[in-house]
């Protein structure tokens, strides 16, 4: 018995909408939080920006917001960023150590 390609016109349409409602999940949910940068100071305003941003830039996060209902869309976000944030210190850390040796 032969296998079906799964890459039917269909499919690869379907797979695009999923892929729009991810991007739309988050997007929505990073477009929500912009108005708080005006209660920030400029410094602290630039570095918000840029944290949402680079969240909403990255195919992993956007992906990974998406598997949750829309009405998880914050805590998508905030997990989002926490990841970010724990990378950047784990960078950090990898750095520091080899600067130490």
């Amino acid at each position: 018995m032969q296998t079906v390609d799964m890459d039917l016109p269909q499919n690869k349409e379907k797979q695009q909408q999923t892929d729009e409602d991810a991007d739309n999940t988050l997007s929505k949910e990073i477009g929500a939080w912009k108005d708080f940068e005006y209660a920030l100071k400029e410094d602290n305003r630039l570095l918000f920006n840029r944290m949402l941003s680079e969240c909403g830039e990255n195919e992993d996060y956007v992906r990974a917001a998406s598997s949750r209902d829309e009405y998880f869309s914050a805590e998508s976000l905030f997990m989002v960023l926490i990841l970010q944030q724990q990378k950047m210190i784990a960078e950090l850390i990898a750095k520091v150590s080899e600067y130490k040796k």
